[in-house]
């Protein structure tokens, strides 16, 4: 019986360089190798396989479908050696085998899927649990060490915290609402006889109220999309950020109410370590790329 030779990844990665690149010489040269030396693996890698990879197209040479599912096939498994040698070498580094992040539901949720998506080809061995929270809650999971990162509003006693960003809320309720059918500036005393939606606290030991809370009707609910869906369906006003409900305001789903005075507020987030001095090389990486995000976008 004929022995095949056996492949490796190195002959495959050789010609998914030939494929992308456009050719031999083109794929040496990104490579760094001879062309000779490219040209000779996948020769190497047709010659051990029983089906042809590729077939004659005018004055080059494509993949035949054999050669197309093979090559699909081997782009998998080189992207798991890739992960899998990212994560031998963050292992290697010392980098934490979990980091925990708090976040003030406030903070753009696009702005952390930006930062976690750069984090993670960097340190693959890191799970990451994020834990959303409202006004003192990510401040109690600091001073407890349940948490070692944090964004938060208010920077607790005894930790410092870098700035991340300005939030800007503004007083908005449903085109419908009977406070945009008022036809003149909506005063606080208008406020004061409709529904307000509120978001509660996620703190357990002292529960803090932010914003405007003179509405007699007040609905409170756990999480700002909550409150989102209430205000689409007319059932109050609130004040949002403005970043969360930007799709809304664009499509007129909700309306900035004409208020008198104070339609808009705004909120200073700060980023916090829970022990900056302890902090493990992933937990200093993640807060560079969230302080950086939010460069970017101020």
């Amino acid at each position: 019986m004929t022995r095949i030779p056996r492949t490796s990844l190195e002959h495959w990665a050789v010609l998914a360089a030939v494929v992308d690149e456009g050719g031999f010489s083109a794929a040496a040269e990104a490579l760094g190798r001879s062309q000779s030396a490219v040209s000779y693996a996948v020769q190497q890698l047709q010659a051990a396989l029983p089906v042809a990879l590729t077939e004659p197209a005018g004055r080059r040479s494509a993949l035949t479908p054999a050669g197309e599912t093979l090559l699909r096939r081997a782009r998998a498994l080189l992207a798991g050696a890739e992960s899998l040698e990212a994560l031998a070498a963050s292992l290697a580094a010392g980098w934490e085998a979990e980091l925990r992040l708090a976040v003030d539901i406030i903070f753009p949720p696009a702005l952390l899927y930006e930062a976690l998506a750069a984090f993670a080809p960097v340190c693959r061995a890191t799970r990451i649990e994020v834990v959303e929270s409202v006004l003192s809650g990510s401040t109690e999971a600091l001073l407890r060490r349940e948490v070692d990162l944090a964004i938060v509003g208010q920077v607790p006693p005894g930790l410092l915290g870098s700035r991340l960003m300005r939030v800007e809320f503004v007083a908005v309720a449903h085109p419908a609402h009977r406070l945009h059918a008022l036809g003149r500036p909506v005063t606080l005393e208008d406020l004061s006889r409709d529904r307000q939606i509120v978001v509660r606290d996620s703190g357990s030991r002292r529960r803090l109220d932010a914003g405007w809370l003179g509405a007699d009707e007040r609905w409170t609910v756990s999480h700002l999309k909550t409150s989102i869906e209430m205000l689409k369906q007319g059932l109050g006003f609130a004040w949002v950020p403005r970043e969360h409900i930007r799709a809304e305001l664009e499509a007129g789903t909700l309306k900035p109410l004409p208020l008198a005075a104070g339609g808009e507020r705004s909120v200073e987030l700060h980023l916090v370590y829970a022990d900056r001095d302890a902090a493990g090389p992933a937990t200093r990486e993640l807060a560079r790329l969230l302080e950086a995000t939010c460069r970017r976008a101020a």
